[in-house]
């Protein structure tokens, strides 16, 4: 967490973390377990789950790693019961799972349309489904979206965005259902983080990593790009009972108020 962070009352609570195995999803869990919380990692593979999970640890805290296909809704109900039977309840949801099939509208395969609506739009709606189950019966629970500045539109990314904008009307939805039974729901909505996806990203372009970040950290008004724990410390809090009265809300972290 960084020398003087402040500690969220994260103790004793369950995590699941789609997309759980890299970047921000992996970060976040980390973030999440050194808060005090049990953390289900789970990824499309399980070999980077469990290096997040063994990683968690190995630093002292609980995890572990389950391999889940997020727009499969036997697979994700899966792993949501082997979370329950392993850590006896489920407290959090943070759903990071995600891929990029970017391609202008002309160019863009209506396979990679379907695959990018039914990773993100459709592995949310089917994350929270089955999260739900758990926490209106204990009428508790955090749950966390992921969103995009992308949302807001972005050249060659029509499946993304439109993704990341139905993200947003889902979880103010999901906070007006939810909030009775104690339920918070909101979304982050990262703008440039460095990962491995923003790296594909300049491949696809066929423009230098280091340069990309440079120019877009020019528009940036805090002038650098995001880090996944820049993400998951937002998240943290969102998942946190400091954060109680929070509900429906679409949080930007992308370094000022513009995409």
């Amino acid at each position: 967490m960084g020398r003087g962070a402040i500690k969220m009352q994260l103790q004793d609570r369950v995590a699941l973390v789609t997309g759980g195995g890299r970047g921000i999803g992996a970060s976040t869990a980390a973030i999440l377990a050194a808060h005090g919380a049990a953390v289900a990692v789970t990824d499309l593979d399980l070999e980077p789950a469990e290096e997040t999970a063994e990683a968690i640890r190995s630093a002292g805290g609980r995890a572990i790693a389950l391999a889940c296909d997020v727009a499969n809704k036997d697979s994700v109900d899966a792993v949501f019961e082997r979370t329950a039977k392993e850590f006896s309840r489920i407290d959090i949801l943070y759903a990071s799972a995600g891929i990029t099939r970017d391609n202008l509208v002309h160019k863009l395969s209506e396979e990679d349309w379907d695959a990018v609506i039914a990773t993100h739009l459709k592995g949310s709606f089917l994350s929270v489904q089955a999260a739900q189950r758990h926490m209106v019966a204990q009428r508790y629970g955090k749950i966390v979206l992921t969103s995009s500045t992308s949302a807001l539109g972005n050249r060659g990314q029509a499946n993304y965005a439109t993704v990341k904008a139905g993200i947003q009307g889902l979880t103010k939805t999901l906070a007006i259902e939810l909030g009775p039974f104690g339920i918070n729901v909101n979304a982050v909505a990262p703008g440039f983080i460095e990962t491995r996806m923003t790296r594909a990203t300049a491949e696809r372009m066929g423009v230098d990593f280091e340069q990309m970040k440079a120019a877009a950290a020019q528009g940036i008004p805090l002038r650098r790009v995001g880090q996944p724990q820049d993400v998951g410390h937002v998240v943290a809090f969102l998942c946190s009972d400091e954060a109680s009265f929070v509900s429906g809300q679409v949080i930007y972290v992308a370094g000022g108020p513009k995409a």
